[in-house]
């Protein structure tokens, strides 16, 4: 972390990353004594952090019942990914214009490694620590736009870009999973893929477009583990697929 950051810009941070990745799930109960005593710190420092990831939209506090795990409505998750569709298309068709072989071989070791995850993921191993391979998955997932977002350097565009990232997480995908998830994560591995061959072939047109589909296809992803695994938020209708 910062060495130059406060106490609370760290504790922040890290309960963000716990929410994003899906450790923290919707609806949890933040107890601010007890994360004092995980960070070893006064509440003073947490109640502060926890101000601020009410602000981004990550918590919601509730009279008398605390701060929460903000709850996103459809239609709320809906507008986050319409977002980040536009955005993320913006940004990959402005890399496409600037990526250097170096980075490219960057990105296609950041897919290769989130390819590796996708088809763990897809293998259903006996045994296997789905929940934590989630993690890492969502965890690979974003490092490959990152690389992306480093690339184009549009540092206002990717802070609202990733403001909208933020307001869902992925507890959902520690679902079991059935044939037509597993086909939405190999559609989302394959327009990795592409997203890649696209940059590399400087193509920003074809960029944008990819970047925006996978965007989309990814809240078809999300929308089916929902209502597959019976968690779906408030406001779901499961027979009311939108049309994108």
């Amino acid at each position: 972390m910062d060495p130059g950051g406060t106490k609370a810009d760290e504790i922040a941070l890290a309960i963000e990353e716990a929410i994003v990745s899906g450790e923290l799930t919707p609806g949890s109960v933040l107890r601010q004594e007890q994360l004092s005593a995980h960070y070893n710190v006064s509440r003073t420092p947490v109640r502060e952090a926890l101000r601020r990831l009410s602000a981004l939209g990550l918590v919601s506090f509730e009279a008398n019942r605390g701060f929460r795990v903000r709850t996103l409505s459809r239609e709320e998750m809906w507008e986050a990914f319409l977002l980040r569709a536009e955005l993320e298309a913006l940004v990959t068709a402005q890399a496409a214009q600037r990526i250097s072989d170096a980075e490219l071989e960057e990105l296609a070791a950041a897919e290769e490694l989130f390819s590796t995850l996708t088809r763990s993921l897809r293998a259903r191993r006996p045994g296997a620590d789905r929940r934590s391979l989630t993690v890492d998955w969502m965890r690979a997932n974003h490092g490959f736009h990152d690389i992306i977002y480093r690339v184009a350097d549009l540092p206002y565009i990717e802070a609202v870009a990733k403001s909208a990232r933020r307001t869902f997480s992925g507890p959902a995908v520690w679902a079991p999973g059935d044939e037509t998830i597993d086909e939405l994560y190999a559609l989302n591995e394959h327009q990795h893929r592409a997203i890649w061959n696209a940059l590399a072939a400087r193509s920003p047109v074809g960029a944008r477009e990819l970047a925006r589909e996978h965007v989309l296809a990814s809240f078809n992803l999300l929308e089916t583990i929902l209502e597959q695994a019976g968690i779906a938020p408030q406001g779901w209708r499961s027979d009311a697929r939108r049309t994108r």
